[in-house]
């Protein structure tokens, strides 16, 4: 039972609709909206009161691709809570490819550099207690019928998952739709690293699916967003199965596995193999590079590179 939840990216999308699901929940006693934006915070804050007729939420501002900002954000919690949702993330868009001052592109700041140092300075003040569950993604695996092909690094050694980071795997062709399930490769290793590291959490890796009503179609190029809006997602999805489902399913995935005990640690959960949508199962049993102790090994030691 999760008494108190920390969400990133919660004033929108799925963070908010996860944190709204959550509060429905009568052992729920705190959700902590964790997002850049003050403004976007306090509306989301106001909203869901509104929705679940429950005054619960707190506001807590960080940028999960400022690590600095991460840092003064864990200072502000005073109380440990229950559950973690790495929830902020997306293909950001044009800018992806740009290289902050971590050192990181963007893409995999955005994704990764924040969460991981949120969940290192929650440990190290001891303000976890249960359950860290990080968003990923069926762009890891791949999904055959829509021609999206599965992450196929050729060693997953340290070094490739930096270059894969600092985006310089990619060559001068840097193209953020490819390099985002490399992305979300990366930071699902760690977090099963995470796993193996401290036992007495669950460190469980979640796809929300093929979700109606997220931001993600906003962050990619014009062209791809209106084929993705208007055609795809209402016409083409629906018509293949098992390839989209409504924003309150993909967040259910996220509130039902930091609370359901059928969710293990160490375990990447996410549709059926070629599917988007329907029933979650474990990744690792037709995609075997995630149980790869070594590869997740790498990949937190290549994330911690460009955290100082």
């Amino acid at each position: 039972m999760n008494e108190s939840i920390l969400i990133t990216g919660a004033n929108i999308g799925l963070g908010k609709e996860t944190a709204r699901q959550l509060a429905l929940k009568p052992e729920t006693k705190k959700v902590i909206l964790f997002c850049r934006n003050q403004a976007k915070a306090e509306a989301a804050k106001k909203d869901l009161e509104e929705q679940t007729g429950r005054k619960i939420f707190e506001i807590v501002i960080g940028d999960v691709s400022d690590i600095n900002s991460v840092r003064k954000a864990v200072e502000k919690i005073k109380e440990p809570v229950d559950a973690v949702i790495l929830n902020a993330g997306g293909v950001v868009g044009k800018t992806a490819g740009n290289i902050t001052p971590s050192g990181m592109n963007e893409l995999a700041a955005t994704n990764i550099l924040g969460h991981v140092v949120l969940v290192d300075e929650l440990i190290k003040h001891d303000k976890v207690k249960k359950v860290v569950l990080l968003a990923s993604a069926e762009a890891v695996p791949g999904v055959k019928a829509l021609g999206m092909k599965p992450v196929a690094m050729k060693t997953s050694s340290a070094d490739e998952f930096a270059g894969v980071l600092d985006g310089s795997y990619f060559g001068n062709k840097f193209d953020a739709m490819q390099a985002y399930g490399y992305v979300k490769y990366a930071g699902t290793m760690w977090a099963l690293a995470m796993a193996r590291k401290y036992p007495n959490l669950k460190f469980v890796a979640v796809s929300p699916g093929n979700t109606k009503g997220t931001q993600a179609p906003n962050n990619i190029p014009p062209a791809m967003q209106i084929m993705l809006k208007y055609v795809m997602m209402p016409i083409v999805f629906p018509l293949i199965g098992g390839m989209v489902h409504k924003l309150e399913v993909g967040a259910k995935r996220f509130a039902d596995a930091i609370s359901d005990e059928q969710y293990k640690s160490g375990v990447f959960y996410a549709s059926k193999e070629g599917k988007l949508s329907g029933d979650m199962v474990d990744q690792g049993t037709f995609y075997t590079d995630l149980k790869n102790t070594t590869f997740q090994d790498n990949a937190n030691e290549a994330i911690h590179r460009f955290i100082k």
